[in-house]
């Protein structure tokens, strides 16, 4: 697709600041809300990450991206296929594997066959009762940058097979619609509408997810409001677009986002992809990206580069 340098450089954002924001908020995962005086800084994660190292948030989006940049099509069987193939080796090495997910991953054999995939995830929701973790949602945003020159009902549908994957509840695939769709009119018009999005949803879930939106679109919001049960998709939704809508800046929405609290490095992630699309990667401060790394060996350069192959791949191609 011919995008202006503009629009070029905000898909490349919504890479880039996911990434950022969920390295950045590795340290200060499960820990309390920060008062807005406090910056949060790179460290040494909960679960091990090195500093400026990202999370299972960017490396699950890792293979989507990647998918797109060869010019595979994410509405095709065989291409899905290969994202979960990748996840099931990523998963095998990984520091941290989110619980919703290992647990679909651990009953996928090898060669995946997609039909097994939702099986497995459909077996845990029902065993469990529920499937709406954040898992999905946090990994979501590079899925716009295949759907730029195509219509968003695509991207919708798109939105909803990779949510299935692993995240069988409602809740995950709605999330994903919205934030996808919410991510490609940033990009293609520099505008934050999240609420424009409600029409890719059935009626009865526009409604719900139309007050669900006004809650964090309401003045004043902070992360900090949605803190409680943010592994939940629905509060971690909240808490990011609180985060983004209140900011002044990209680098203020990604440190609003940590400021929240609770599941800092993945509310981070997802408020940065939206971020990165208004912003641009341009906004994206260049000590971050600086030392910007993580699974599959890849850093601030390699992420650039994917994204702007995937935004470039020819239609037909993806």
């Amino acid at each position: 697709m011919n995008l202006t340098s503009i629009q070029l450089d905000r898909a490349i954002g919504t890479v880039l600041a996911s990434a950022a924001g969920d390295a950045l908020g590795a340290q200060y995962e499960f820990g309390p809300a920060l008062s807005d005086l406090v910056t949060p800084a790179f460290g040494r994660g909960v679960f091990g990450h090195a500093p400026h190292e990202w999370t299972d948030d960017t490396s699950m989006a890792i293979p989507i991206l990647d998918t797109l940049a060869r010019g595979g099509r994410i509405d095709d069987a065989d291409s899905r296929e290969e994202i979960v193939d990748r996840w099931i080796g990523w998963s095998q090495t990984a520091k941290d594997v989110g619980a919703q997910t290992r647990s679909v991953l651990m009953r996928v054999s090898t060669p995946v066959a997609e039909d097994d995939v939702r099986d497995a995830a459909r077996t845990v929701h029902e065993n469990a009762g529920r499937s709406g973790g954040n898992g999905a949602l946090m990994r979501t945003g590079p899925l716009a940058l295949g759907y730029l020159d195509r219509p968003a009902t695509e991207l919708a549908d798109a939105a909803r097979a990779v949510s299935e994957l692993t995240h069988w509840e409602a809740d995950s695939a709605s999330a994903c619609i919205l934030w996808c769709g919410a991510i490609r009119h940033a990009i293609l018009t520099g505008e934050l509408d999240v609420r424009g999005q409600l029409t890719l949803l059935p009626a009865a879930d526009a409604a719900r997810w139309g007050d669900l939106i006004d809650e964090a679109l309401a003045p004043g919001a902070h992360p900090r409001d949605f803190m409680e049960s943010n592994g939940w998709v629905v509060r971690a939704f909240q808490g990011a677009l609180a985060a983004v809508v209140g900011a002044a800046s990209l680098t203020d929405a990604v440190e609003r986002a940590v400021r929240g609290g609770g599941d800092t490095d993945t509310v981070a992630a997802i408020a940065g992809s939206l971020a990165g699309a208004v912003w641009g990667g341009s906004a994206v401060p260049v000590e971050w990206k600086r030392e910007l790394h993580g699974w599959p060996e890849y850093t601030a350069k390699d992420l650039e580069r994917q994204a702007k192959l995937a935004v470039t791949a020819s239609p037909t191609g993806r």
